[in-house]
């Protein structure tokens, strides 16, 4: 049953292939624009955390897309609050950051999708679902070097906590903020915190090879849905030396806004040398082409195996995108990513534009109500996590 239901999935991929390309008089492109300056004012020392809780692989939250539309804009003070920061060293002490915000306008911010909130409403459900799974599982496994290697497969990595990751920088990771803090204190396993790359068990495995044409990545992210020559990999582990956290997530995890501030990034004390996904501010849902969304993690009902899927985007918030791409426990804390052409560059090129953060239900008139959210990269998130990674605001103006 499994293999034919493989074979399935697999010539209904086979469908996908054979549409025909995008044609450049309709590409859909990321549009550049200037972000706010998020600069580092002040640091203080903290106590010294306790890392007894155990990690939790998901977060949820009652606050629906409605109840996050009439939660009120926060002021200017009131974000430079959120966007302050605590960075946990690999020795254990906990500093906090204060911050200061420049070039900014409170009304305009977020990203240029913000306003287009009803979107989704044919795609609410008021069916309560019991899992993270939206009726057929439409994930799939990616198997063989050729691929787990390959970018961009190859960017996704898995957390020490047991969530997942995204590769945004020569030595930075993006994931979410509940992998390492359950808004109270710092997770067990977070000073000591390690970031797995999946790599061939033997060096001398041949890798396994499967014909992709060359129009496959305009519709979906990868053809290793074939029956696949599963390669012995293994996970390869580097150390993580500074992991920052904004306080918006520290401040409001027992509270609506709490959702809205789940990312973190660490570095890792060395280079991975791999290529990585490049930051972008998210765009509206009815930007993206076909509405998709994308994201590879390792969910942990597949141990050990990198799993990918794509879905279409539903309702958004100036914050938060709901979906239903199919997720489980482990896969919090993936790079939500889109495929668009960069005018600039000439060229396709993915994006990281959320960070997966997990399921989230509501009762609503009586009936439950399920989504599967991810935290969005507005401007201001995009000046703080790009400061993170660049270390100066001269290379973080355009997102």
């Amino acid at each position: 049953m499994r293999s034919r239901a493989a074979l399935s999935r697999f010539t209904s991929l086979l469908f996908l292939l054979s549409l025909p390309p995008v044609f450049s008089s309709s590409r859909p492109q990321w549009i550049l624009q200037r972000v706010p300056v998020v600069l580092p004012q002040q640091t203080e020392t903290r106590p010294v955390p306790h890392f007894l809780s155990p990690a939790r692989l998901d977060v949820s939250s009652p606050c629906d897309p409605e109840c996050h539309k009439r939660a009120p804009r926060p002021s200017y003070w009131d974000l430079r609050q959120l966007l302050a920061y605590e960075t946990l060293h690999s020795d254990g002490q906990l500093t906090e950051t204060a911050i200061g915000i420049y070039g900014f306008n409170p009304s305009s911010d977020s990203s240029p999708a913000s306003s287009s909130g009803s979107s989704g409403k044919a795609e609410r459900s008021h069916v309560r679902r019991k899992r993270q799974i939206f009726g057929h599982d439409g994930r799939f496994s990616i198997a063989g070097q050729n691929f787990l290697l390959k970018y961009p497969f190859s960017v996704a990595v898995k957390l020490s906590t047991g969530c997942s990751g995204t590769l945004v920088g020569d030595r930075h990771v993006l994931t979410a903020a509940h992998c390492v803090h359950d808004g109270k204190n710092y997770v067990k396993g977070a000073q000591k915190l390690r970031v797995g790359f999946l790599k061939p068990k033997h060096r001398d495995t041949q890798p396994s090879y499967f014909y992709v044409p060359s129009n496959f990545t305009n519709h979906v992210e990868g053809a290793s849905y074939a029956p696949p020559i599963k390669d012995k990999m293994k996970f390869q582990w580097i150390r993580a030396k500074r992991t920052h956290v904004p306080k918006g997530w520290i401040k409001g995890n027992a509270n609506d806004i709490g959702m809205d501030y789940d990312y973190a990034l660490l570095e890792l004390k060395k280079p991975h040398k791999r290529r990585h996904m490049k930051l972008g501010v998210s765009p509206s849902a009815q930007k993206l082409p076909g509405r998709r969304v994308h994201f590879s993690g390792y969910d942990n009902d597949r141990p050990g195996e990198l799993v990918y899927r794509f879905c279409r985007a539903g309702e958004e918030t100036s914050d938060l995108l709901y979906q239903h791409c199919d997720a489980k426990p482990g896969a919090s804390g993936s790079g939500v990513y889109a495929r668009m052409w960069d005018g600039r560059q000439r060229r396709w090129e993915r994006k990281v534009i959320g960070v997966f953060s997990g399921h989230q239900w509501v009762e609503r008139q009586g009936a439950s109500q399920e989504f599967n959210v991810a935290v969005r990269i507005t401007p201001l998130k995009y000046a703080q996590i790009c400061y993170w990674i660049k270390g100066n605001f001269v290379d973080c103006r355009e997102g």
